[in-house]
């Protein structure tokens, strides 16, 4: 038992308390999520429509999303890609009761960074939650994301990548990229031209799975391809069976 007066403190593999922004249309749900998360001393900001969600990301600046799939209104999938138009880096988990490939695919390629299917287990959900914040703490840390001897500043024609400080910008135009996105674009960028490979670049943009789903990489990279593009910068060539590369 929990002494009087005194909160329980966040299991040692939490940096810290999290604010966490729960969006489901259902009650039930909502109170099962937060009862496992408060139970590892995160806060939660709760949404039951998209709108809301949109509305309580920018008000909250929360931590984590996690966020349903079926919703009336504008529904899940409309809230992610709403989110990262409007810039958000903040990781989106689906936690969704639809299970099919097609659902997963589309969820990945607007903007999510996991997919949960529901039912799920309190220590699944929690250990989701983990992983998606540790890609972002690495993706925000100095240097080259892991990478030996990666150099400060890439430079590819008018594409500036800032290690150092997790920046990147097409001329004068910033780049607002997700962890996972920032991850694959220095992947690509360090390799000077080449091909990088699927498995590369999967370690690359989730570096903390044991085995990240290839399905992952099109949409993200499509995503970031979108955003190199609009920028007038580089693009992202696919080179068929073999992986994806940024011509120089």
């Amino acid at each position: 038992m929990t002494a009087p007066g005194r909160g329980r403190q966040p299991a040692s593999e939490w940096p810290r308390s999290l604010r966490i922004l729960v969006v489901d249309d259902d009650p039930a749900m909502v109170g099962a999520i937060t009862a496992i998360v408060g139970t590892e001393g995160h806060q939660v900001v709760t949404a039951y429509d998209g709108t809301s969600a949109v509305r309580r990301w920018r008000e909250e600046q929360p931590d984590v999303i996690l966020l349903d799939l079926a919703m009336p209104g504008a529904d899940g999938y409309t809230v992610a890609r709403l989110l990262r138009e409007q810039g958000a880096v903040v990781p989106v988990l689906i936690v969704s009761g639809e299970s099919s490939e097609g659902a997963k695919v589309r969820a990945l390629d607007l903007g999510a960074d996991d997919y949960l299917v529901k039912p799920f287990g309190k220590d699944e959900l929690l250990a989701r939650i983990r992983a998606v914040l540790r890609r972002t703490a690495a993706a925000s840390g100095a240097g080259g994301a892991g990478v030996p001897g990666a150099t400060s500043t890439i430079r590819i024609g008018s594409l500036v990548i800032d290690a150092s400080r997790h920046a990147t910008r097409v001329g004068d135009v910033r780049l607002d990229l997700t962890p996972t996105e920032y991850r694959l674009l220095e992947a690509l960028a360090l390799a000077d031209g080449a091909v990088v490979g699927h498995e590369r670049l999967l370690a690359a943009g989730w570096p903390m799975e044991r085995d990240p789903d290839p399905l992952w990489l099109k949409p993200h990279l499509a995503r970031l391809r979108r955003k190199l593009v609009d920028a007038g910068g580089p693009t992202i060539v696919s080179v068929r069976a073999f992986g994806w590369r940024i011509p120089v």
